[in-house]
């Protein structure tokens, strides 16, 4: 039932620009909307259909390859393989791939070659998107969620961990807020997990979400676990479409920013992490308000904080959306009524403990924003005093969005930038949490921004560029502040 029955907000037109390929959304503007930006400037670049065929082809292909790698046997693709790479792990392109690189410098090479690829697949995809059907473009995001399915998780272990959390509680019936899975050395899944002494950072509805897992086999658990964050993937780029439709904008763009981003493909939905249980109800809400039904916003938004604390940065911006004092009322009782049974679960299965955010919080990783302007600018690396001033600040710009940017989503976009910029535990699909917002929004500078940080991050998290920082000396973590957090790491991983 709808919550509002009101006129409809009228639809949001995004400014074109000149000069870059992230810009090509301007070509791509339903034209009764394009007609009434009085801010159009020159078209940006763009490419044709052929162009845009290739580069989907080649962001396909150079996709199969990684996966391909990752599934042919032991490599430094996949973490703890060469110690433990059960066939169900591998999956079924295990048995049909030969395994053609064994040396890991080689495959680090190999690999950082293929995703500069696929960068640069993507680049031409978002300037040939207005030549692209929609059919096009959700056939491949199909095919390339398919692909992806396949895959072992790449790069870190954070399924398994997830899965080591659940069988903590579940199983073992230990709290994960107050043990760890070091607690667990008996279970199979101890192998295969990493964080063995870091007690849960990840909210109450997702860890009771992955009970029900402890109760099969940990091959049955693992495949389930990767389904669910497949179908939410590609799940989210679908809402990623229907937003831009409910804001009166042409899909295409949105949907290509997202989806064909090389992070979002090889970081995000093949390390199979959880952000996308946060991020399809975040999306949500925002249909949801769009959609004028601001109690039900506010109650699936509580589902997406139940599940990573970060959602909550998206409520005020829901109130800015709501525009009336009436509407905000209903957005935070809808909140409140969906908080209270969350909070019930939470006192039920944990009692009075809480996620561990502040351990998480103190770790630095070499590249993270926050380490590189300390070390580089004041000489000290990421330091406790740096990464307080870096949250005040953060706190700082959503107000000021608040206040000031009538644009709601594009506010949203500005204050995840400043979180993600805050962050001294900077990880490459942590920008996802920023892609959709960049697209949906209105500034171009902030699509510059979000397609800036996803190059910058896809090359420091290169295997070549760890090879090279290697081989050269370089450590960004040779600072106390450094020293400290790869200290804690240890700790916290043996």
């Amino acid at each position: 039932m709808r919550e509002d029955s009101g006129t409809p907000d009228p639809p949001v037109a995004l400014a074109s620009t000149s000069g870059t390929l992230v810009d090509a959304e301007a070509a791509v503007a339903l034209p009764p909307i394009a007609l009434a930006d009085q801010h159009a400037a020159r078209p940006g670049v763009t490419l044709g259909p052929i162009a845009g065929r290739i580069a989907i082809g080649t962001l396909i292909g150079a996709t199969f390859a990684i996966v391909a790698a990752c599934s042919s046997g032991p490599s430094i693709l996949v973490p703890r393989s060469n110690e433990l790479f059960p066939n169900w792990e591998a999956g079924p392109l295990h048995w049909v791939i030969p395994r053609l690189i064994t040396d890991p410098q080689t495959l680090g090479f190999v690999f950082s070659c293929v995703a500069i690829v696929m960068l640069v697949a993507y680049a031409a995809a978002l300037a040939a998107v207005r030549s692209l059907t929609l059919r096009t473009i959700v056939i491949a995001v199909a095919v390339l969620h398919l692909i992806l399915l396949l895959s072992p998780p790449m790069q870190l272990t954070d399924l398994f961990n997830y899965l080591g959390y659940a069988r903590l509680g579940a199983l073992h019936h230990l709290d994960p807020y107050t043990h760890t899975i070091r607690q667990e050395v008996f279970d199979p899944v101890y192998g295969f997990s990493s964080w063995h002494n870091l007690r849960s950072p990840y909210g109450p509805l997702f860890i009771a979400m992955t009970y029900p897992l402890a109760l099969v086999s940990l091959p049955i658990a693992y495949w389930a676990v990767k389904l669910a964050t497949v179908a939410l993937a590609f799940a989210f780029v679908m809402l990623v479409g229907q937003i831009a439709r409910q804001l009166g904008r042409d899909p295409r763009f949105p949907m290509a920013f997202v989806a064909f981003n090389p992070i979002f493909l090889i970081y995000a939905i093949e390390g199979f992490h959880n952000d996308f249980f946060m991020l399809v109800p975040m999306l949500g809400a925002i249909s949801l308000v769009l959609a004028h039904r601001y109690r039900t916003a506010g109650a699936v938004l509580m589902l997406a904080v139940a599940v990573k604390f970060t959602a909550v940065i998206l409520l005020p911006f829901l109130l800015v959306a709501a525009h009336t004092r009436q509407r905000r009322v209903q957005v935070l009782i809808g909140a409140a009524v969906s908080a209270v049974p969350l909070i019930a679960l939470d006192l039920i299965l944990f009692g009075f403990s809480l996620p561990n955010l502040s351990q998480q919080s103190t770790l630095l990783t070499g590249f993270s924003l926050t380490n590189v302007f300390g070390l580089y600018v004041l000489g000290v690396g990421g330091t406790p005093l740096l990464l307080k001033i870096a949250a005040v600040c953060v706190v700082l710009v959503v107000v000021h969005q608040y206040y000031r940017n009538r644009d709601w989503i594009g506010g949203a976009g500005w204050s995840t930038l400043a979180l993600i910029a805050s962050l001294s535990w900077l990880m490459p699909w942590y920008v996802v949490w920023l892609l959709p917002l960049a697209a949906l929004g209105r500034s171009v500078w902030l699509r510059r921004l979000a397609a800036a940080l996803s190059v910058y991050l896809l090359f420091v998290f290169l295997p070549a560029v760890n090879t090279y920082t290697n081989n050269h000396n370089i450590n960004l973590l040779q600072t106390p502040a450094g020293r400290a957090s790869s200290s804690l790491q240890y700790k916290l991983g043996h």
